[in-house]
C-alpha cells in the first residue's frame, strides 16, 4: 500500500467568501484578514494543485452564510473509495457538509454520513499515515466521532491523541512521505508525537520543524513528479523551510498562507484530496 500513499487525482476546494474576514471562527481575534490577500493566496494554492501538479480541481462556490467553508478538510475524511462525512465540532459549520456531500457523490465515492448527534469530528483532527489513523481529541472532535471513524474504516487501526493547546491535531503535524511524520517543536506537539509512537505498532521517521504551524504540509505522490511536498512559504517560516530543504527526494512547492492562518486555516484545511483511478 505504501506506493499508493499520497496518490491523488482530484481535489475539492471551496472559494473564499467575504464573510470569512469578519465572521470566521478564530482562536486569536487580534489580526485583521486582508480579503484580497486571502483570495490571492487561495488561488495560488489551487494553481499549485491544478497547474503545477495536474490534479482535477473541483471548485465549490463561496457561500457568505458559511464563513469557514473554505476549510473543506473538516467536512469529510476520505480513504480509498470511501468518504465519511463528518459532524463538525462547531455547530455553525455543520451547514458546510451538504455541498461537499454532493461533490463527493458526483465523484461516485461511497459516502457515509455521521448521523449520531453525540458525535463530533473535524477532518483537521484526523491524521492518516497510510498504515493507521490518529484522531485528535480536541475542542472539535470527541471520542464518539473517533469511534464512528473506526467503524467506517475497519481495515485500519484508529488511535486517539489528546489535543489541548491547539485547534486540531494537524495544527502541529502532518505526513511528509509514506513513513515520515512532520512535527512541530512545541511541548504540546512533542507530547502528542510521543503518544502516537507509544500507541502505534509501526515505527515512523520524524522530521522536526521549529514552527508548529509549518508542520502542516501536504504530501502527494504524483506519478510524473514523484514525492511532492506543499509547505509554507520561506517568508513565513524561514527556519522551518531550511528543514524541508533537506528532503532531497521531494519536489518542494512553497505556498503562502498567512491570511487564512489568521482564522486558523492551515494548508491541509483547504482541500479534500481524492484518488480516482482513471477508467479510460
Amino acid at each position: 500500500m505504501s506506493e499508493l500513499f499520497g496518490r491523488v487525482s482530484h481535489a475539492v476546494v471551496r472559494e473564499v467568501p467575504q464573510s470569512l474576514c469578519r465572521a470566521a471562527l478564530r482562536s486569536d481575534p487580534g489580526q485583521a484578514v486582508d480579503y484580497g490577500g486571502s483570495v490571492r493566496q487561495h488561488r495560488d494554492y489551487i494553481s499549485a494543485l491544478q497547474d503545477t501538479l495536474g490534479l482535477t480541481v473541483i471548485r465549490l462556490p463561496a457561500e457568505e452564510s458559511l464563513p469557514d467553508a473554505p476549510f473543506v478538510e473538516d467536512t469529510a475524511v476520505i480513504c480509498g473509495e470511501t468518504a465519511l462525512l463528518t459532524r463538525p465540532g462547531a455547530p455553525s459549520r455543520r451547514g458546510e457538509v451538504e455541498a461537499v456531500k454532493k461533490a463527493l457523490q458526483d465523484l461516485q465515492l461511497n459516502v457515509v454520513e455521521m448521523t449520531d448527534e453525540n458525535a463530533t469530528l473535524d477532518g483537521g483532527d484526523v491524521l492518516f499515515t497510510g498504515k493507521e489513523f490518529f484522531v485528535g481529541l480536541s475542542k472539535r472532535t470527541n471520542q464518539r466521532g473517533a469511534e464512528i471513524l473506526a467503524d467506517t474504516f475497519k481495515d485500519y487501526a484508529v488511535s486517539t491523541v489528546p489535543v489541548c493547546d491547539t485547534l486540531h491535531l494537524k495544527s502541529f503535524c502532518s505526513m511528509a512521505g509514506p513513513n515520515l511524520i512532520v512535527i512541530g517543536s512545541s511541548e504540546g506537539a512533542q507530547k502528542a508525537l510521543k503518544t502516537m509512537q507509544q500507541m502505534s505498532d509501526h515505527r515512523y521517521d520524524k522530521l522536526t520543524v521549529p514552527d508548529d504551524a509549518a508542520a502542516n504540509c501536504i504530501y502527494l505522490n504524483i506519478p510524473s513528479k514523484g514525492h511532492v511536498l506543499l509547505h509554507r512559504a520561506p517568508e513565513e517560516f524561514p527556519e522551518s523551510v531550511k528543514v524541508f530543504e533537506k528532503l532531497k527526494d521531494h519536489m518542494l512547492i512553497p505556498v503562502a498562507n498567512s491570511e487564512l492562518a489568521k482564522v486558523d486555516g492551515a494548508l491541509t484545511c483547504c482541500s479534500l484530496l481524492i484518488n480516482k483511478p482513471s477508467n479510460e
